[in-house]
């Protein structure tokens, strides 16, 4: 997270902020041929509460655009910096929109030497004047809650006044993102930083009355943002923590219940309670004394009858001497009318909270519960996908005599079964089969075909057919399950009446790209028998450096009803490597430009002369991965086959 190093405010004229130089321009445009090239965002927002959101998809979008069109400075892009500029858009067009209640420009530029993100708000009518705009106040304001925020993630920021006119920007620098810091912005760390900064410091009780009137709403949409999308359902209640303490509460706990314990109100049958997740005090050396003694007071089941929170048993000395009265409250977290755990807040000091408060807090919970809910969906996706993948691809991978293997397999979509797919296994008569195959569409069709598909290319291997029958009797299978299928819709259609079925309730077209061989050792190397149905054409290095395709195209498994397929045979010397690959790295894309344009892949085998197996297989990645900016959406996999 970036690192202050200085805070500028000023109220003089436009010179003073960098502002934008030249008309007005669209995202991913270029600055005047007069000015230094920059890539730049202008565009109006409404001046409403929908802006945030809006402003935030501006950025996206552009970020994207800019990378995909490698303008300069975007190679210092990281997932880091783009994260950090979406949260200060967002606070920046929040606190315009709240303070201003006008329409907002957002101005975004990324400085093509250093890589830097400078972001403009701009609102035409300010409600508010400046506060002593000669004297600028070295406190923030209390109205300017998001621009503390703005301050801890920004390199520098500052506010200048216009005739009729304000604008509050910020500099954000680019950063290096080391493993450490890839570690933080995928483990959720950063997202704990930026809840800690949206919960301020405490004010004094008759201020909370004001910030309610003004904050709330701000405050409840910034932690929407931050809850959503998170897929761990403990993340979300150390968020839900950091929201509340210490602006709302002095401390607060969450506890979670199993799916099968929350169903009987919070208890499970052999007793045991709900799993006390969370525990967060504005005092972090209170942390662990409140948590033991909250662990011996789990919350029991409220009242059905009794709607919002209830009353929950004060801790008592674990707060220490000035924390022996104060007032606590319990709120339950349901979502879909299934009870998810418990809430509950705590303040040391007073006999009760405001109804403010309390209803505040009931708000906050209401997307604590939906967040968590989301997050047990999503476990359960993920869980069910993995063990689909798992039982479709191989346990593992055989190993072969005289043959080294690498295989790398990276699936674009971690939450559901890929469209790729691979395998090496024992055939008999000392021969080894090899396949490495790509299904049209993703998901659970997909798993349909590599379903049929694994298996009978094993089932056929064995029972001794060579490659090109193995290929010609898939294509048949691939064939006869369409009609099936088809067939079945149709029948469900006259059941139904003849009513139309819904969208993606229909037999689904089933097309498979397949590379498929076999291996036959021998002495003095490898015998190779194989073909490509529809699929990337393998390539061959030679110990010499040369590199040619070693198979010719044939039509996709799964489409033409009279297609005979054919083999190709070939041995693999000492050195010589054998590359098999899927569409997601010849088709990589950079841009308009994809990784074997020109012979992309060629030329990458090639300076991986002299290399083994292994090297070669993550020196092919590497470069795939580096091709472009953006992260890979396909998935990839490849199979390096190397004779000894």
């Amino acid at each position: 997270m970036g690192a202050i190093s200085t805070r500028r405010e000023t109220t003089s004229r436009a010179s003073d902020a960098p502002a934008h130089t030249g008309a007005p321009l669209r995202t991913g445009a270029l600055a005047p041929a007069d000015a230094p090239p920059r890539a730049q965002l202008h565009a109006p927002l409404p001046g409403s509460s929908l802006a945030p959101g809006a402003a935030r998809a501006l950025l996206r979008a552009a970020l994207a655009e800019w990378a995909e069109r490698a303008l300069p400075g975007t190679e210092h892009l990281t997932e880091l910096l783009a994260g950090d500029a979406l949260v200060v858009v967002s606070e920046l067009v929040t606190n315009a929109v709240v303070h201003a209640g006008t329409d907002v420009e957002l101005d975004c530029r990324l400085e093509p030497e250093t890589g830097a993100l400078v972001v403009e708000v701009l609102d035409h009518h300010p409600s508010r004047a400046p506060r002593d705009a000669a004297e600028p106040s070295s406190e923030t304001p209390d109205y300017g809650r998001g621009l503390r925020l703005v301050a801890a993630l920004s390199e520098s920021w500052g506010i200048t006044y216009r005739t009729g006119a304000k604008t509050v920007w910020a500099r954000l620098p680019a950063q290096g993102e080391s493993a450490a810091d890839a570690r933080e912005a995928y483990t959720g760390e950063r997202e704990l930083r930026v809840a800690e900064i949206l919960a301020p410091e405490p004010q004094r009780t008759e201020q909370d009355q004001d910030w309610l009137n003004r904050g709330a709403l701000s405050f409840l949409a910034e932690a929407s943002d931050l809850l959503a999308g998170q897929l761990d359902e403990n993340l979300v209640a150390a968020l839900a923590g950091q929201l509340i303490v210490p602006r709302l509460a002095e401390w607060c706990a969450v506890w979670l219940e199993d799916e099968a314990t929350g169903g009987r109100g919070g208890w499970a049958a052999d007793g045991a309670g709900p799993r006390l997740a969370r525990v967060w005090h504005g005092s972090e050396n209170r942390i662990e004394e409140l948590r033991q003694a909250l662990e011996k007071e789990p919350p029991h089941p409220p009242d059905p009858a009794r709607p919002g929170p209830a009353p929950f048993p004060w801790p008592g000395g674990a707060l220490g001497p000035h924390g022996t009265d104060g007032s606590a409250l319990a709120y339950r977290l349901t979502a879909g009318g299934r009870p998810l755990g418990t809430l509950v807040i705590g303040r040391s000091g007073l006999p009760g909270f405001a109804d403010e408060i309390t209803g505040l807090v009931e708000d906050l919970s209401r997307r604590v519960a939906l967040a968590i809910g989301a997050a047990r969906q999503y476990a359960r996706q993920a869980t069910i996908s993995a063990v689909l993948q798992r039982g479709l691809l191989p346990g593992a991978v055989a190993e072969i005599p005289g043959v080294r293997s690498a295989l790398v397999y990276e699936p674009c979509d971690k939450g559901g079964p890929s469209g790729d797919f691979y395998d090496l296994f024992p055939a008999g008569d000392g021969r080894w089969c090899f396949a490495v195959g790509d299904v049209q569409g993703k998901g659970p069709e997909a798993a349909v075909v590599i379903g049929l598909a694994r298996p009978w290319l094993r089932l056929l291997a064995r029972e001794g057919y060579r490659v090109a029958d193995v290929l010609d009797r898939l294509n048949q299978l691939l064939l006869d399950d369409a009609t099936e299928a088809a067939d079945a819709a149709a029948r469900a259609l006259v059941s139904a009446g003849g009513r139309p079925m819904a969208p993606g309730d229909g037999p689904q077209t089933r097309f498979l790209s397949l590379l498929y061989g076999e291996l036959a050792p021998f002495d003095g190397g490898v015998r190779c028998t194989l073909g490509s149905a529809g699929h990337p054409l393998p390539l061959l290095l030679g110990a010499d450096g040369e590199v040619r395709t070693a198979a010719h195209p044939q039509t996709l498994l799964g489409v033409v009803e009279d297609a005979t397929y054919t083999s190709e045979t070939f041995e693999l010397r000492p050195g010589d490597s054998l590359l098999c690959v899927t569409d997601g790295v010849t088709e990589r894309r950079s841009g308009s430009r994809q990784f074997d344009d020109e012979d992309g892949l060629s030329q990458a085998l090639a300076g991986c002369a002299g290399l083994d197996a292994e090297l070669i297989a993550e020196r092919i990645k590497r470069l795939v991965h580096e091709f472009g900016v953006r992260p890979p959406e396909d998935d990839l996999a490849l199979l390096v086959l190397q004779a000894e």
